[in-house]
């Protein structure tokens, strides 16, 4: 466009010396002519004659178109002067057609001269106005090469945050299918130590109810120093649960994986070391999801003052819709990548709240088992106590129930005929209480420290006197017998109410987890609904801003779309940014107080032997 203006300037200018060389010309012999035409009539030719107009005129009679006639008249007026009078009025009329002649054409080239300034301006001001708008064009694309630059760097470090929790899943991923073989390895030798305890106990009832073995109890009272109960690691568990559950000012529904952890503190089978290395993983992922948040509500920030500013310099200028169009197929693309991520999240979350239920199912079925084996266990321990009583305190015996004659056995009965005696009890020793093979064993906190004691207060046996003597029933031992077997009851009694509050506290903690699950569920699916219309509604303004390309309108109206679709996605977060940024702080505060005291209960996990079974048997 510059060249093109200096090139018209250059034939403006030989045009305007062109022109200016031609008028004067034109001018000096329109006034030769007056001077002519004047002298004539007034008489004074001779004066003019001599003049250097007459000079302009004679040239005139060469260069001009005219008749050869007019030629040789003007030319004899001229050569003759003032002699040549006869003819002086066709002189002046020839003189004066020459003279509008000339006129004529002084006003033919003036006008073309003003014709071709006025095209000239025009021109350089087109031009002007092209160089004006190329300037703007370029000054835009500068911009939006700034622009893609900055967008890229912001993609590929959020690509390299995506690549990086994917490599974390992953991880997360491997360690719980590892973690199942080691508790499904756990769960058969647990099985397996149950059987073989199962039969030890079973062993020992038999031995308890046998009559010659009653002169084995000698026992006292079992020390008290073997009675006591320290601190264990099912204790440890509740009290990192209990730190788990305190509000620490979250806002809204707890996290899924922090009741995951604290499901997995609640079950029996978890080792410390794992569950610590959940809280760190726990406690590292809020540290990324505050950070996530804390860059997209400044790219939120940032991104709406510039659409802002930009819809602004809109109104006043014309954009480029491709740019617009370029943009718009960029969001898309990001918003196709988070609903992507959103539907891998709930199939995640999907696949945790099938692993709970499968959890939550097995540790409802140890409660169940355990709880019919340890009330087998008591009542076995209730017969041993009625076997003894029978001997020793015969008022305090509870005869079994008058056996209940069938329709059959009481017509023989009347009859005067002889009842067949009452089939024997089966069950263990035949006391009627039984069990199924392989079902959980009988928790019993107190079985081994109770033999242990009664062996410990064995007393070397004294020499046989020389004559018999009367037999005397062993009394006191027989009372010692009697109240180790009511304190074996009463923590079996203790056990079961333990159990019973720990398998509702896991069936809530289960509930919860369920709960909260289905609701984020429902959150992400409500993400993907609102991001999926985002998407939706810049597809079409992509489609629409194709069709005005050549509006200043169309570029607007994209501008306001996109402004529509950041609030869309950024609205909720810049709301909830402070409440979601002080409920993660709390959590981790939880989590690191729950690992505190998971790490404080090393040293009362060193139990004496007698603490470490009774521990082993309550299943830690």
């Amino acid at each position: 466009a510059k060249d093109a203006i200096a090139k018209a300037s250059a034939l403006r200018e030989k045009e305007a010396a062109s022109y200016a060389k031609e008028s004067s010309d034109d001018k000096t012999n329109i006034a030769a002519l007056v001077k002519a035409i004047s002298a004539i009539e007034t008489g004074i030719a001779g004066s003019f004659l001599q003049s250097s107009s007459a000079v302009t005129v004679r040239q005139l009679t060469i260069s001009m178109e005219m008749s050869s006639v007019d030629r040789d008249m003007v030319s004899a007026f001229l050569t003759h002067g003032e002699g040549y009078v006869p003819k002086s009025g066709q002189i002046v009329g020839i003189l004066k057609e020459m003279k509008d002649t000339m006129e004529k054409g002084l006003a033919e080239i003036t006008s073309a001269e003003e014709q071709a300034i006025a095209q000239f301006e025009g021109l350089v001001a087109a031009k002007e106005r092209e160089i004006k708008a190329n300037i703007a064009a370029i000054e835009s694309k500068l911009e939006r090469v700034g622009q893609l630059g900055v967008e890229i760097i912001a993609l590929k470090e959020d690509l390299d945050d995506t690549s990086k929790a994917l490599l974390e899943d992953k991880k997360f991923l491997a360690d719980l299918e590892e973690g199942c073989s080691k508790k499904q390895a756990e769960w058969d030798e647990r099985s397996k130590t149950r059987t073989a305890e199962l039969l030890a106990l079973s062993e020992t009832i038999k031995i308890l109810n046998d009559d010659e073995s009653l002169e084995l109890f000698k026992a006292t009272l079992p020390s008290p120093a073997l009675l006591q109960t320290q601190v264990t690691s099912a204790e440890v568990r509740r009290r990192a649960l209990a730190v788990l559950r305190t509000p620490n000012g979250q806002h809204g529904g707890k996290d899924a994986k922090l009741n995951l952890i604290a499901l997995a503190l609640s079950g029996r089978t978890s080792s410390f070391g794992k569950v610590t290395k959940m809280i760190d993983e726990m406690v590292a992922l809020l540290g990324k999801e505050q950070t996530a948040d804390d860059e997209k509500k400044a790219f939120c920030e940032a991104e709406l003052d510039k659409a802002e500013d930009k819809k602004k310099d809109l109104d006043e200028a014309v954009a480029d819709h491709e740019n617009a169009i370029d943009e718009a197929n960029g969001r898309i693309a990001t918003l196709t990548e988070e609903v992507q991520a959103l539907s891998d999240g709930i199939r995640v979350l999907d696949k945790e709240v099938s692993e709970a239920t499968e959890l939550r199912k097995a540790e409802n079925k140890e409660y169940t088992e355990t709880m019919a084996a340890n009330s087998a266990a008591k009542k076995l321990i209730e017969i041993a106590a009625n076997r003894l009583a029978k001997f020793y305190t015969p008022e305090l015996y509870k005869a079994p129930g008058k056996r209940e004659l069938s329709a059959g056995d009481r017509i023989v009965e009347n009859l005067g005929g002889e009842v067949a005696p009452a089939p024997a009890l089966g069950g263990i020793a035949g006391t009627g209480v039984e069990y199924l093979q392989g079902s959980a064993v009988f928790a019993q906190v107190a079985a081994h420290s109770a033999a242990a004691a009664v062996r410990s207060q064995r007393v070397a046996p004294e020499a046989p006197p020389e004559t018999w003597g009367a037999y005397q029933k062993k009394g006191e031992e027989h009372t010692g017998v009697v109240e180790l077997l009511k304190m074996l009851a009463a923590d079996l009694d203790k056990e079961i109410q333990e159990m019973t509050v720990d398998e509702k506290d896991s069936q809530a903690e289960y509930e919860a987890f369920t709960a909260d699950s289905a609701t984020k569920r429902a959150s992400d699916a409500k993400s993907i609904a609102e991001k999926e219309g985002v998407k939706a509604d810049l597809e079409a303004a992509v489609q629409k801003m194709g069709a005005e390309k050549k509006a200043t309108s169309a570029e607007a109206m994209a501008a306001a779309e996109y402004i529509h679709s950041l609030h869309s996605d950024c609205d909720w977060l810049l709301a909830n940014f402070e409440a979601r940024k002080a409920a993660r702080a709390g959590e981790v505060s939880s989590l690191k107080n729950a690992k505190a005291v998971l790490s404080g209960a090393d040293y009362s996990l060193m139990q004496t032997g007698e603490s470490a079974s009774r521990a082993h048997l309550r299943g830690a």
